[in-house]
């Protein structure tokens, strides 16, 4: 891109702006010319971030107290003349930080790429139509629309704005939102000032506005800041950083531990060489020295894991939360539901129509539910008032296009999108032409807005009268009104007691209701402001309409799952109460989990704020559906369901939801319909905006944790055992069973070909059956801190046995060394299978379910015939060739140590003490 200084966008005119720029505030850029200015200019996208050379990550896999004891034992040997061991011990922390270098990228390269897929989307005026884009496709001239909940992509000179108002504190440090305007500035107007502009990376919260990009990535405000700065990304969670911890504290304890055995055996009058030798081996044995990395290789993968089921995880540490997660809270539109609106029914004064069809086709019909017969426009002037309010209050395009499924494609909100059809099926011209001036002849708008819960627009010229529209919740747009229209279309005084027994039942059929008013515009009325229309009242009540988002089929089974699962599911939504319980009704959600037929509970948000939090915990645990309900209302549900010690999932997607996001150990967004903010906020981004897709990832959390408990519990005896070894030659005075390079090698090797394929272990079917993992329960349960212990204890005895075993032969210490040390190989392999099942027998998980597994194993038997037989591997770690008899032993050790285990899981079942792994 150029490197030309940046203009002062802000001291021009709209106009000139947009004359330098070479586009149209109107019709914006020409697809040709947008194509042209992509390729000469490039994507919007700020440059990859500048990382630490490769060599400087390489070096930092060094920087570990274990590694420095290591190298210092490596040059420590040198000295001594032992260059063989060193060049060994040396070789082996070499290949561990190669290992932990390729882990540590292929992790982040993993996550970044789930970071890329997420794409910021924007709306562009292109040759006079909107369409959503990737930002990155954004070029110089490009007109874009944002509003509340958009992240700002690129610089804007703002050409027209509606009560903008923009977070720019990431920019300028300015703690709150700032209001936007489009005057012309002077040209010393200092950045946090210029309020004509919007700057990519801020934040909408409130508003709309249309603006021309007149700077795309690098010459961006937030771009050039970026060029300075260089970031890492922490692939740390709560349980890489309690291993690590742990790992630290065990370090120390070790140390201590090979401290006193050397003074032991100097005290006994062996030689410094042969103790120093068993306290490096004995530092090197029993340190978990590649827990910490491989914890969070798995973790990865199970990211990959869950993005293959349209759950993108954000953050590392939301695999191990979503194990625990006990409470959803899930929205209901487009979450819960197909997000396909299909008006149902209106209700205007005291008849109640019927609309046909289905979907966004507008074939169908208007028909009275008394009579069932086909509406004349003409003989029902209010329901056109209605349908031609909902046409005007209406930020929706139906177009068609050949190759959908439906032959429409929508732009806009699906509710909005569903009035449009709904008129278009009463077959009255002036609907159509209502729909075809409605933002040409709009001068003034309330743009809807939760707090608000009502839109409101002011249209004047063409063939429509000056009118002002309203259209929101019943509560609120019946407020504004003084007066209501009869079916005849004559007015009189508004029966709020009617009104809202007519919404009760349309919303006890399950249909979102939505209230329409409006009046004639005042002479001279040029603008509409939320303050004029509330105060103003005046409005005349036009009718009700109801319309329904089915549930998804899917979202259906997968609410069954979660209450299989022990997963309490609740529906949050802004709709009528009824209407939420209808919905909550037909998916199965329940405060008792008593499934589908059973009554949900419902809480307003109007309740709520009447239950002092003190009490609100208790309600919100009996309550199944939360209806009317603010943001900030979402925040408090979140803090008093944690107050319970519940670990809380919750889903959001406009920028007032990022607060509740944040406060929930799992924040959700939607990944079509959630705002940039909800996904900054967010730990996890549905791609598809499915709550099957959170019943998923909460199933492949489950998964991957206890996949990764495995590992452990597999991994930290061949830790404990060989340590035990080392510690029993020195207590007994004889030679070193296992040598340090034998240490590091077992390590290393078991690890990674044994260990690993345990993450490709198969989901256990029951996984979704049983009740979420307490968060404050211990990895190591008491059965499984004495499993490990009785493992450390059978490795011992298998690898010490065999070496004296070996002795007594008459054979010399390399071949017993090397008995000893395929002993623990062997025996670790047969752990292997007992460990695919922590408390249930062996023979429950399917013998051929993990390829990898089979592979691993298939690669450690050819590694360690090497280590036992190849010249090249008897020359660097002092081993030697085994006999048949030796093999035999080694694997009835290996057997016997898969037996013992498997009966010490059938003893503990017996006594009722089995558990679920």
């Amino acid at each position: 891109m150029s490197s030309e200084p940046s203009r002062q966008w802000h001291a021009l005119t709209a106009d000139d702006a947009v004359r330098e720029r070479s586009s149209d505030a109107q019709r914006g850029l020409s697809a040709a010319e947008a194509a042209e200015r992509l390729r000469r200019d490039g994507p919007n996208q700020i440059s990859t971030r500048r990382q630490r050379p490769w060599w400087v990550r390489l070096l930092l896999q060094f920087h570990a107290p274990l590694i420095y004891i290591l190298l210092a034992a490596s040059l420590v040997t040198l000295l001594l003349g032992e260059r063989l061991d060193s060049a060994v011990i040396f070789a082996v922390v070499l290949v561990n930080a190669l290992i932990g270098y390729v882990q540590e990228a292929r992790a982040v390269k993993a996550i970044d790429a789930l970071a890329r897929s997420m794409k910021m989307e924007s709306v562009v005026v292109r040759e006079g139509r909107r369409a959503r884009i990737d930002a990155a496709g954004l070029v110089v001239g490009d007109i874009v629309a944002i509003e509340a909940g958009d992240r700002v992509p690129a610089d804007l000179r703002l050409l027209l704005a509606r009560e903008l108002h923009v977070d720019e504190s990431a920019l300028t440090g300015e703690s709150k939102a700032v209001s936007k305007r489009c005057d012309v500035l002077d040209d010393a107007t200092v950045l946090a000032d210029r309020r004509n502009m919007a700057y990519a990376g801020s934040l909408v919260t409130r508003g709309t506005a249309l603006g021309l990009v007149v700077e795309t990535a690098d010459r961006t405000e937030v771009g050039r800041i970026s060029g300075l700065i260089a970031a890492a990304d922490d692939l740390a969670t709560p349980l890489t950083r309690k291993i690590a911890s742990f790992s630290k504290v065990l370090l120390w304890v070790i140390l201590a531990v090979a401290a006193a055995s050397f003074l032991v055996g100097i005290v006994r009058g062996r030689e410094a060489m042969e103790m120093f030798m068993a306290s490096v081996a004995l530092a090197v044995s029993a340190i978990p020295e590649g827990l910490p990395a491989a914890v969070t290789v798995m973790l990865a993968i199970g990211v990959g894991h869950m993005a293959a089921r349209r759950a993108v995880i954000r953050r590392l540490p939301a695999v191990e939360a979503l194990g625990s997660t006990t409470v959803i809270c899930s929205d209901k539109t487009g979450t819960l539901t197909q997000n396909q609106m299909t008006v149902r029914a209106a209700r205007v004064g005291a008849s109640e129509y019927v609309f046909t069809g289905s979907g966004y086709d507008p074939a169908g019909e208007v028909r009275t539910a008394a009579e069932d017969r086909q509406v004349d426009a003409s003989s029902h002037p209010t329901l056109v008032d209605l349908l031609r309010c909902a046409v005007l209050c209406n930020d929706a395009a139906l177009h068609r296009e050949d190759g959908t499924q439906t032959g429409w494609r929508i732009e806009g909100d699906p509710t909005e999108a569903a009035l449009l059809v709904a008129a278009r099926k009463l077959g009255d011209s002036r609907l159509n032409a209502a729909a075809a001036e409605s933002h040409a002849h709009r001068v003034g708008v309330v743009p809807f807005e939760s707090e608000r819960q009502y839109m409101g627009t002011l249209h004047a010229g063409g063939a429509v009268p000056p009118l002002v529209c309203v259209k929101g919740s019943v509560e609120r747009v019946l407020g504004m009104c003084d007066h209501a229209a009869a079916t005849d279309g004559q007015i009189g005084p508004v029966d709020p007691d009617a009104v809202h027994d007519a919404a009760t039942r349309l919303a006890s059929q399950g249909l979102r209701v939505l209230a329409f008013a409006q009046r004639d515009a005042v002479p001279g009325e040029r603008d509409l402001d939320a303050d004029t229309l509330e105060r103003s009242r005046g409005l005349v009540f036009l009718g009700l309409v109801g319309m329904l988002d089915p549930p998804r089929e899917e979202a259906i089974r997968a609410v069954a799952a979660c209450r299989a699962a022990g997963v309490r599911v609740k529906m949050i939504t802004g709709d009528h109460a009824a209407t939420a319980a209808s919905i909550a009704g037909m998916m199965g959600i329940d405060a008792s989990g008593d499934g589908p037929g059973a009554a949900p509970r419902v809480l307003t948000g109007a309740q709520m704020a009447a239950i002092p939090d003190e009490r609100l915990p208790d309600e919100a645990e009996s309550t199944a559906v939360f209806a009317r309900m603010t943001p900030e209302q979402k925040l408090r549900l979140v803090k008093a369901l944690q107050s319970r010690g519940h670990i809380v999932a919750m889903t959001g997607d406009g920028v007032n939801d990022a607060p509740a996001l944040k406060q929930a150990d799992i924040g959700v967004a939607m990944g079509i319909a959630g705002t940039e903010a909800a996904k900054d906020a967010a730990d996890m981004v549905l791609a598809d905006d499915n709550f099957a897709s959170i019943a998923a990832a909460v199933e492949e959390g489950r998964a991957v944790f206890a996949n990764l408990v495995k590992f452990i519990v597999w991994t930290l005896p061949t830790n404990g055992g060989q340590a035990l070894v080392i510690i029993s030659g020195v207590a007994m005075g004889t030679a070193l069973p296992i040598l340090p390079t034998h240490a590091l090698y077992v390590n290393m090797a078991t690890a990674v070909l044994l260990g690993i394929p345990l993450v490709f272990e198969a989901k256990d079917p029951e996984v979704m059956s049983r009740p979420p993992r307490d968060p404050r329960r211990p990895i190591f349960t008491f059965e499984l801190f004495m499993r490990s212990g009785l493992v450390s204890i059978l490795l011992c005895v298998a690898s010490a046995g065999l070496f004296h075993w070996e002795l007594a032969r008459g054979e010399g210490e390399a071949s017993a060394r090397t008995a000893a040390v395929t002993a623990i190989v062997v025996a670790q392999a047969f752990y292997l299978f007992s460990s695919r099942a922590l408390l249930r027998p062996a023979w429950a998980v399917p013998l051929l379910s993990n390829g990898w597994l089979w592979a691993g194993i298939a690669a450690m038997a050819a590694l360690q015939v090497a280590f036992v037989h190849a010249p090249f591997m008897n020359a660097v770690f002092h081993s030697a060739p085994l006999d048949g008899q030796a093999w035999t032993r080694i694997f009835a050790a290996g057997a016997a140590v898969l037996v013992i285990v498997e009966a010490e899981k059938a003893i503990r079942c017996l006594l009722g003490a089995g558990g679920e792994a």
